[in-house]
């Protein structure tokens, strides 16, 4: 299984339109953090988890040609915006609707945002969605064995997805003992981390670092991340050599 990180940056991405701090000034391409997004490869299957409003430029920069599906985790805009921009895998796989793994309470969000892809006639050209509705319940896509496990997101719901020994968790404002527990065992971990303070809908650093550390990973990598986290080279010299902030492109095995 191959691990891309589409995206590593919160919903403002960065730099942040107009500012001017060392963080959005930096000429470190890892500073560059896209909306967050991830893309999961197997033998048989490519899995997009979220498709921010970067979605497309995310697709060219990696040199994507095929796309199997996309799990949402939630409905805001930073993680959805870019559900229109699946057309092209849509008609250059013979026009088959492209499969959509989202829960109850995104999907009516993503109806109302993109309602001329639900009409039941289509205008020439909007995309189409074969909807798989999800829950807590584990289902296999492919040879890939998916486990979704619910969060709170302030007053929200959104989905970690686990694969195996891989986990991915994103937008949480805390976790649950039911979801820690769903997570024992995971080797290499892709969670959350706004930036160095608390906050009342996400995770920060230091919360991600707990998390990461009691589940006892190998690896784990801090995404979602705001121009207030810190330029990479100065953050992860504070961290532990298996803990790093993600970024745009990286890749790694599983």
């Amino acid at each position: 299984m191959i691990i891309t990180v589409l995206g590593s940056g919160t919903s403002q991405g960065v730099p942040v339109i107009g500012c001017q701090c060392p963080v959005c000034q930096s000429t470190d391409p890892r500073d560059k953090r896209t909306r967050t997004s991830i893309l999961v490869q197997t033998e048989q299957v490519t899995v997009a988890i979220d498709a921010g409003p970067d979605f497309r430029q995310q697709m060219l920069r990696e040199g994507v040609t095929h796309l199997d599906a996309v799990f949402i985790t939630h409905e805001h805009k930073d993680h959805i915006g870019g559900l229109d921009d699946v057309r092209p895998f849509i008609f250059k796989q013979g026009n088959k609707p492209m499969p959509l793994f989202v829960d109850k309470t995104a999907l009516p969000e993503i109806k109302r945002e993109f309602s001329y892809a639900f009409k039941e006639h289509l205008y020439p050209g909007a995309p189409t969605y074969e909807v798989h509705l999800i829950d807590e319940t584990p289902f296999d896509f492919g040879d890939l064995h998916v486990e979704p496990i619910k969060l709170k997101h302030y007053t929200l719901t959104c989905y970690a997805f686990r694969f195996g020994r891989f986990a991915y968790v994103t937008d949480l404002s805390e976790i649950s003992k039911k979801a820690m527990e769903k997570l024992r065992g995971v080797e290499y971990l892709i969670i959350e981390a706004l930036g160095p303070h608390k906050h009342y809908s996400h995770i920060c650093l230091d919360e991600a670092v707990e998390i990461a550390t009691r589940l006892g990973v190998k690896k784990a990598w801090f995404t979602h991340c705001s121009h207030s986290m810190g330029r990479k080279i100065d953050v992860d010299a504070t961290l532990p050599e298996h803990l790093r902030l993600a970024y745009d492109g990286l890749r790694f095995e599983v």
